[in-house]
This record gives C-alpha cells, sequence and structure tokens, in this order.
C-alpha cells in the first residue's frame, strides 16, 4: 500500500463529514464538518488539500439498504465533479450504507447525544467511510 494520507468525505445536503489518515494509514481522524451550502466550499477543500496533501480521496456512494442508488446520488455527483475541478488526486467511491447509524451508535456509547453532535456524526462517518476504503486497498494488495 503506498504510503501517504487519504482523505475521505460523507456528503450531506447540509454538512460534508471530513476524516484524514496518517501517512501509513493507520490512525483515521473525523475532522470538523463542513457546511454543504457555503459559499467558501472551494476554498476550504483547496486548503484542506494542501494541509494534508492526501495522495487519494474517498466519498461516500449512497445506496440503499438493498444496493440501489439512493436520489441523493445525483447531489454526491456534482460534489465529485467539483472535486475533481480542485483537484487531481484520485477519488474513489466507497458504499456508505449505515456508516452513519454505525458512528452514531459508537458517539453514543462514547457518551454523547447523537442529536447535539450532528457535525460530529458526518465526520465519524467519514471515519467509517474512510476506514472501508482503507481496508478494501490493504486486501488488494
Amino acid at each position: 500500500m503506498q504510503r501517504g494520507r487519504r482523505m475521505a468525505f460523507d456528503y450531506g445536503d447540509v454538512r460534508i463529514g471530513v476524516a484524514v489518515s496518517d501517512p501509513d494509514s493507520i490512525i483515521i481522524s473525523p475532522l470538523k464538518a463542513l457546511k454543504a451550502q457555503d459559499e467558501s466550499l472551494s476554498t476550504q477543500l483547496t486548503a484542506l488539500f494542501a494541509e494534508y496533501e492526501p495522495i487519494l480521496l474517498v466519498v461516500g456512494e449512497p445506496k440503499h439498504l438493498s444496493g440501489a442508488p439512493s436520489a441523493k446520488m445525483d447531489s454526491v455527483a456534482v460534489f465529485v465533479e467539483l472535486l475533481r475541478q480542485i483537484t487531481p488526486v484520485p477519488i474513489h467511491s466507497v458504499d456508505e450504507r449505515l456508516s452513519s447509524v454505525s458512528a452514531a451508535g459508537k458517539l453514543r456509547s462514547s457518551g454523547r447525544d447523537a442529536r447535539s453532535s450532528k457535525d460530529l456524526i458526518d465526520s465519524a462517518a467519514a471515519a467509517e467511510i474512510l476506514e472501508a476504503a482503507i481496508n478494501i486497498e490493504r486486501n488488494r494488495t
């Protein structure tokens, strides 16, 4: 597995969860969620890429539990196109089914109230997505 940071996004119409790995992809850290409709979203993303210098971006692919694409796929596709305009870094998608549910459960078990921790849930979901992507990458090599 190539050394370098990986960054994941859990796109939502209100918030975008963000997580990043260390260069060895051992530690995954949730970052502050971004506001999806913020006029400075491109600038914020550019700043994240400059700070962390990821070698791979991962975006959660919203699917229904049946595996069929959800209606949210169109807005995620627009977000992926924005990423492509900002950076030449490769972008992969990973099935995000139940990532938010899992993230909320982990926050509850750590004593946090899921309702007051929506930003944390989105970024924790991005961390779940990133963990899945790293596991897939490790299993391919």
